[in-house]
């Protein structure tokens, strides 16, 4: 059986908050690759329910939070419909996608009009 691991790696600051964040792959060879934030989600099959890591280092900015979980739910809407074939799940997963970045357009126009 061949085996394949990710790694993560976090630096914290004295208050113990994320200032980096860095992560390798096995199977993507030895390069360390970074990243201002994390969500890593599994389902643990002795509890049947879902256990979360959430992570982000201090000068992620808020807005490219918003984009990043925007962002994981278009992909978990393409895993849904690969995983599942449940279209009308990924659907609506798409269309709250569409509905949040309209919702983050507002924000920035509101944004630039308060400037």
């Amino acid at each position: 059986m061949k085996k394949s691991e990710i790694y993560f790696s976090i630096a914290l600051d004295e208050n113990r908050v994320p200032e980096a964040i860095s992560w390798r792959a096995t199977d993507a060879g030895e390069k360390i690759h970074f990243a201002k934030a994390i969500n890593i989600s599994l389902w643990d099959r002795d509890e049947a329910g879902t256990m979360k890591i959430d992570l982000w280092t201090k000068d992620m900015p808020v807005d490219e939070m918003k984009y990043f979980y925007i962002d994981t739910i278009g992909a978990m809407a393409q895993s849904v419909a690969t995983a599942t074939s449940d279209n009308v799940m990924a659907k609506k997963m798409r269309d709250l996608c569409e509905e949040l970045m309209k919702h983050m357009e507002e924000e920035k126009q509101k944004d630039k009009g308060a400037l």
